[in-house]
């Protein structure tokens, strides 16, 4: 039988690791001052970086010295391989030139700073964020707690009793994990449901203003090195978009976004007027892409 004390000490471990792994993911939403940016104009993901291996060479065939290489020397040239012919490219018909280039610069992030439904959103699910943190240090509490209490009694108690214990202990970190999984990809969800409504109404918006002014190019401002305040369209499209969307529905806390898109009844821009500003416009909570240009004239 494992003695307790390794038990014990594997126990602890599993323990640590998920507590660690889960209040990573509860806070990763805060990252960038919590404001939304379309997936387009998000920067790359630095590259992770990888421990060094040592990795075993392969066994390969081994290269028999040709005369050459008897002789001293070898041949370092690749060798020439025939390539197929290709067909040559035809020459086109002129076709019209594009439109000369009227360009705009907006920030999303400037956009997301000045939003209403935007504060909305950072104010009421960060609030849920960190509920979920401080239950979880409650409950990492609970379980030091009882395994300082199994370590203390432990010498008066059978080793079936202990077994019992740990399995109830075991028992009960189990069925916490799993609520505060559930609680954070709740969390996840609203966020994906509450930002999706301000995205694809900001789409929209950047389109009418950029057209407003006959821009028929629009790049994000941190793209570009120089610009006069003309071509600036980012406090203008914030104020089209708080008149427009001062306001999203967001999901309530205890309501799982999931069961609520399959009911059917996720409210829409058509109950604006009856059920105020509240609610947002379409169902669908799939992202729009990010607008990288205005329509074309």
């Amino acid at each position: 039988m494992m003695p307790y004390s390794y038990r014990k000490a594997l126990f602890g471990a599993a323990l640590l690791s998920f507590s660690v792994a889960l209040a990573s993911v509860a806070k990763a939403q805060n990252a960038g001052g919590g404001w939304f940016v379309p997936k387009a104009s998000q920067p790359s993901a630095p590259p992770v970086a990888h421990a060094p291996q040592r990795h075993v060479a392969a066994s390969a065939p081994v290269a028999m010295p040709g005369p050459a290489a008897e002789g001293g020397e070898s041949d370092q040239n690749p060798p020439v391989l025939p390539l197929p012919p290709i067909p040559n490219a035809p020459e086109m018909p002129k076709g019209a030139a594009p439109p000369p280039t009227v360009m705009g610069v907006i920030s999303v992030s400037g956009v997301m700073s000045q939003s209403s439904a935007g504060m909305q959103v950072e104010r009421i699910l960060g609030a849920r964020r960190d509920a979920l943190a401080q239950d979880l240090q409650k409950e990492q509490a609970g379980w030091r707690d009882e395994q300082q209490k199994l370590q203390a009694q432990a010498k008066s108690m059978t080793s079936d009793q202990i077994q019992t214990r740990e399995r109830s202990l075991q028992t009960r970190v189990m069925k916490a994990q799993q609520s505060f999984r559930n609680r954070n990809r709740i969390i996840q969800e609203a966020a994906q449901v509450s930002l999706g409504q301000i995205e694809r109404e900001l789409v929209q918006v950047i389109q009418k203003v950029a057209a407003a002014h006959g821009m028929n190019l629009v790049l994000h401002s941190e793209q570009v090195a120089l610009h006069v305040d003309g071509q600036d369209i980012t406090n203008e499209v914030a104020k089209q978009l708080n008149a427009i969307l001062p306001a999203v529905f967001i999901p309530e806390a205890n309501v799982d976004p999931e069961e609520l898109a399959k009911t059917g009844k996720m409210p829409t821009t058509a109950d604006a007027g009856q059920q105020g500003p509240a609610t947002g416009p379409a169902p669908a909570v799939a992202p729009a892409p990010a607008p990288a240009a205005g329509p074309k004239k």
